[in-house]
């Protein structure tokens, strides 16, 4: 039995790649997708089995994931979907002229959720009107982000960005990169690398924006440094179950919150409150605080409205008997 590490899925069969560096291509055993219908993804660590004469190994079990990414399904109807499994950071990508601040708060909260190391990449700056405005959207962004967040603006006219952003992969790690589609990822992976590896779309003039070009997972060599996996656009960013992402996300919050005078305290006026007063001394951005708030009030929304969702269908499932 060989052990590997699946490397790329597309609309094929998932390739592994064992510890020798042979690549096989290979299938799931049956006993392995019965019943709950496991799947590896990219990242997985996987044993194999290679029966002679067949073209394809097995893959016969799934190893533990030390990390997973997973996408929910905004309407609730659907299961979470592991996306990558076994990496080291999460990047996220928003393209500088046109940051888009409630999806990258979901972003974080996604991202963070995972127990990886996350970062922010600020991409297209060359699309900005001057540098003033560069400072004030990074600026913005660093206001919204965690204390343990790096944010860095990149543009491929300035190798040095390139640079900041190929140190994040560092040898021997793995990093995700996440953004909608048309946020330069793809062109980004192609500097990092030095060479064409990704498909691009062409760029609208008028606004700098691309059409989604990446249909595949799979892990690219950056020289010199780590593995970078180039996730397709994710579109849903659900929110349910999100407490504990929350809770990563704004950690340095919810350490703050521990100081205040009352257990129960909302942070929006009471005395004592810990949080303000960070506002008030300026080590906790204004902005910061009401991403906060508003997620944690939708997230309470949605709780509400699954629990009550389970009651009614509890009601439909045992009708009251007539005495």
């Amino acid at each position: 039995m060989l052990e590997g590490q699946v490397v790329k899925l597309d609309r094929g069969f998932p390739l592994v790649k064992t510890e020798t560096g042979e690549e096989l291509r290979c299938k799931h055993a049956t006993a392995l997708v019965k019943g709950e219908k496991v799947r590896a993804v990219i990242g997985d660590r996987v044993l194999l089995d290679v029966p002679r004469g067949h073209d394809k190994a097995i893959i016969s079990e799934i190893l533990p994931r030390k990390t997973e990414f997973v996408r929910k399904d905004p309407t609730e109807r659907a299961l979470p979907q592991v996306l990558a499994a076994n990496f080291d950071r999460v990047i996220i990508a928003q393209p500088l002229a046109d940051v888009n601040m409630r999806r990258l708060e979901r972003e974080l909260v996604l991202a963070h959720e995972t127990g990886a190391s996350v970062a922010v990449i600020l991409t297209k700056a060359d699309l900005a009107e001057s540098d003033s405005d560069i400072e004030r959207i990074a600026g913005e962004v660093n206001d919204l982000v965690g204390p343990d967040d790096e944010v860095l603006v990149v543009s491929a006219g300035e190798p040095g960005s390139i640079e900041s952003v190929r140190s994040l992969v560092a040898p021997g790690t793995t990093t995700v990169l996440i953004g909608k589609s048309g946020v330069g990822k793809s062109s980004l992976v192609n500097l990092l690398v030095g060479d064409h590896v990704q498909e691009t779309a062409e760029v609208r003039e008028v606004d700098g924006k691309g059409r989604h070009t990446t249909v595949s997972r799979e892990m690219i060599e950056i020289p010199g440094g780590g593995r970078v996996v180039d996730m397709p656009g994710v579109r849903g960013l659900g929110l349910w179950d999100a407490e504990s992402g929350i809770e990563a996300a704004f950690s340095d919050i919810e350490e703050l919150a521990e100081k205040c005078k009352f257990r129960d305290c909302h942070h929006e006026g009471e005395p004592g409150c810990a949080v303000r007063r960070a506002v008030q001394d300026g080590g906790l951005a204004q902005s910061r605080l009401d991403s906060y708030h508003a997620l944690r009030s939708e997230t309470a929304e949605i709780k509400e409205r699954r629990e009550e969702a389970e009651r009614i269908r509890s009601r439909r499932g045992h009708p009251r008997r007539r005495g």
